[in-house]
């Protein structure tokens, strides 16, 4: 039976916690030849959301691929869950998805009704985000795992790159952290059900909503944080700009209940990759506590866009922000800033 069957059982690990280190994706890309094209205006040099082919000066093609082994143990949600992360690489990068295709393996123990459950839920989640899934590829593995390659439009020149902050910029997160931690803990069944759902119901929102609302606005650079956490991500956004970023860590949203977990030591293996990665060019004031530290590294699955604005601009699409019930806890967390000694400073 169906009920039987726990997904996230059948996975050795589960959602953007299955991520490939981003250092170690740095040195497995070293050294592999890369085709010029004038037109290829984002590509995985700056290591973007997706990638960008401009087709005329009024169109560009942005392409992402995304997919991971179950991280619930529904079968709808987690259909909902991947296909909600895919389509957010298109978000991230300010652009419209339009068509997708399906990526998915299968293992014998899973049933044809929860394959099914599976596909319908990326499928209603592809259609609140006003995309259609075409087809896709599907093959038997020893692991479950499904995801979207998903394809968007958008003006050249209104792709937003996470390698383009400007110094004095407000930086903007809209979902709280805390996911990995939170289904850690519910692996080890100690994970209280309140908080588990409530990370639930974050993964599987879209990040449209508040795609659509910061396009009204002097948006600079943005990407979404999913698997290398918000130190990762922010990392990336630093390093490309050769800029300081700063993050008050007493105003980073995090999900109620993530605290004494994390001080329990319930840290996914994919926060202590991401500490590898962003950890030698970052630096914690003595007063953030290691807790607090733990979850600026947990990986994220599905999770909020992080926004470089305008400081003019970064009151109003707060309060535009917080006033849609689909973005579920925006919170301003930090600035940009002139290079210090350091890419991120904490305090």
């Amino acid at each position: 039976m169906q009920g039987d069957i726990k997904m996230s059982k059948l996975a050795s690990c589960g959602g953007c916690g299955a991520k490939v280190g981003a250092g170690m994706l740095s040195q497995i890309l070293q050294g592999i030849p890369t085709v010029k094209d004038e037109n290829l205006l984002v590509g995985y040099d700056t290591s973007d959301d997706a990638a960008v082919y401009k087709v005329s000066d009024d169109l560009a093609i942005v392409q992402t691929l995304d997919f991971f082994p179950p991280i619930v143990d529904d079968p709808y949600m987690f259909g909902q869950i991947a296909a909600a992360n895919a389509i957010s690489d298109i978000y991230a990068m300010g652009a419209t998805p339009k068509i997708a295709l399906n990526i998915m393996t299968v293992t014998p123990q899973m049933p044809k009704e929860m394959i099914h459950e599976v596909l319908r839920g990326g499928y209603e989640k592809a259609y609140e985000a006003g995309v259609i899934i075409a087809g896709g590829h599907t093959i038997n593995d020893q692991e479950p795992k499904y995801g979207l390659s998903v394809t968007g439009f958008a003006r050249p020149d209104e792709i937003r790159m996470n390698c383009t902050p400007l110094e004095g910029d407000v930086l903007i997160l809209t979902k709280p952290l805390g996911i990995g931690i939170t289904t850690t803990a519910n692996r080890a069944e100690l994970a209280p059900p309140e908080l588990y759902q409530r990370a639930v119901k974050q993964m599987a929102t879209l990040n449209k909503y508040a795609c659509e609302i910061a396009q009204q606005y002097r948006v600079h650079s943005m990407t979404d944080v999913t698997g290398f956490a918000l130190m990762g991500h922010a990392t990336e956004m630093a390093r490309g700009s050769d800029l300081t970023i700063v993050i008050d860590s007493a105003k980073v949203p995090v999900l109620p209940g993530v605290r004494p977990l994390a001080e329990m030591g319930l840290i996914p293996e994919g926060a202590y990759r991401n500490r590898q990665f962003a950890g030698p060019t970052a630096r914690f004031a003595e007063s953030v506590p290691l807790y607090l530290q733990d979850i600026l590294y947990d990986p994220q699955t599905s999770g909020g866009l992080l926004i470089a604005v305008d400081a003019r601009d970064a009151d109003a699409l707060l309060a535009e922000l917080q006033q849609c019930e689909k973005v579920p806890g925006a919170a301003i967390i930090g600035c940009v800033e002139q290079y210090q000694d350091c890419s991120i400073y904490v305090k």
